[in-house]
């Protein structure tokens, strides 16, 4: 190739470009457009992923904010995650004694009035027997001095005043027959000692009269208020000694309090019972609840009386009939156990959902959803203060 040739293919663009050192001319162009792109990515490479994970934190704080609760797309609908709740009975006896039955097994439905364990009585059923005799001989004593004195005794006390008024005016007689004789005669025919024995027979009879006088009275009027009264008084003391023991007898059986179904056995027949002790604990199944908590932004939509749809993991597309019946006025922190650590520190308001579980398929601590079907625009109702 001629010099000529040489000096056209060398342009002025390509002799103006300043060649970095070490590097060929016929490689420059493709090397020069791509390194300023591959700088820049690497200057703001760190500044992206960061940026990236700020959004995605952000769109997970915003998604969890909902505290439990998750739109479905919809504005007028309300889910609501939480556990089934019922109320618990630990029943246990009043008395301090051995236990001899227990009639009942864990997961038997009992129904009020249900005799479920009983206790030894070998001891206070003879101290029930005994209060009952002292309990009959003083109604005795009390109806005895109530009715008063028989008419049999009335007519003796009658007959022993005239038997007594007949010595009384006999032994008068006597004697006055004797004073006149003494003075007919002037003392020769009677002695004075015979005189003196005649006027003490007839002070004897006299007196003999009287007591019989009285004790017709005492008799015609009856026994005296005050014993009348301390009878009385006795008799209901006997009483509630007697309704005391059998109270404690009655107590000796376990009775359970309502329809229920037996949770746990905690004693057994040979050991020993007392107020402290529970025997059976028990699980009403009415009514039943799903305890949820709620965000105050929430809040605002949710009132009691609410229709709400009830569903489990363990029954697929059942959806269970409730109503929110309790909304509590006062908030707490969000507890650990359903939510996330970062929400732990938010505060919330539980909310109770009773279900209508006919066929008693809830089971205490199910996991449940609750779906609550909002108004447009829906706003908080009033609430009874300290609901």
């Amino acid at each position: 190739m001629s010099a000529g040739d040489e000096k056209s293919l060398t342009s002025p663009a390509a002799e103006s470009v300043p060649l970095a050192s070490g590097t060929q001319a016929g490689a420059a162009g493709p090397a020069d457009t791509a390194a300023p792109t591959r700088s820049f990515f690497d200057r703001h490479k760190a500044v992206l992923i960061v940026s990236l994970l700020l959004l995605a934190a952000i769109a997970g704080g915003f998604a969890m904010g909902r505290l439990g609760s998750v739109a479905d797309g919809k504005e007028n609908r309300l889910i609501l995650y939480g556990n089934v709740d019922l109320r618990q009975v630990d029943l246990a006896f009043n008395n301090s004694e051995r236990i001899v039955e227990v009639l009942v097994q864990e997961g038997a439905q009992v129904t009020r009035g249900q005799v479920l364990a009983r206790l030894d009585t070998s001891r206070l059923k003879p101290q029930t027997a005994a209060a009952e005799a002292l309990v009959e001989a003083q109604q005795a004593v009390a109806d005895r001095l109530h009715h008063g004195s028989r008419p049999q005794e009335i007519a003796q006390a009658r007959a022993n005043v005239a038997s007594a008024r007949a010595d009384q005016l006999n032994s008068e007689q006597q004697w006055t027959r004797l004073a006149a004789l003494t003075t007919l005669t002037t003392g020769r025919a009677i002695s004075e000692q015979d005189l003196q024995a005649a006027k003490a027979a007839m002070d004897s009879a006299q007196a003999r009269l009287t007591v019989a006088e009285e004790s017709l009275d005492l008799s015609e009027m009856g026994p005296r208020k005050e014993d009348v009264t301390q009878a009385d008084a006795q008799l209901r003391a006997n009483r509630s000694q007697l309704e005391l023991l059998r109270r404690q007898l009655a107590d000796f059986e376990l009775l359970a309090p309502c329809d229920a179904i037996v949770r746990t056995r905690l004693l057994e027949p040979g050991e020993m019972a007392s107020p402290q002790k529970p025997v059976l604990s028990l699980a009403i199944m009415d009514p039943k609840w799903v305890r949820a908590y709620v965000a105050e932004t929430d809040l605002g939509k949710i009132h009691p009386g609410m229709r709400a749809s009830v569903s489990t993991d363990s029954f697929p597309g059942r959806g269970l009939a409730g109503w929110v019946g309790f909304i509590a006025s006062v908030a707490e922190f969000t507890p650990k156990a359903v939510q996330t650590e970062e929400l732990r520190s938010s505060l919330v308001y539980e909310i109770r959902i009773f279900v209508e579980d006919p066929q008693n398929e809830l089971r205490l601590g199910m996991p449940a959803t609750v779906l609550l079907e909002l108004e447009p625009g829906a706003r908080s109702q009033p609430r009874a203060e300290g609901r």
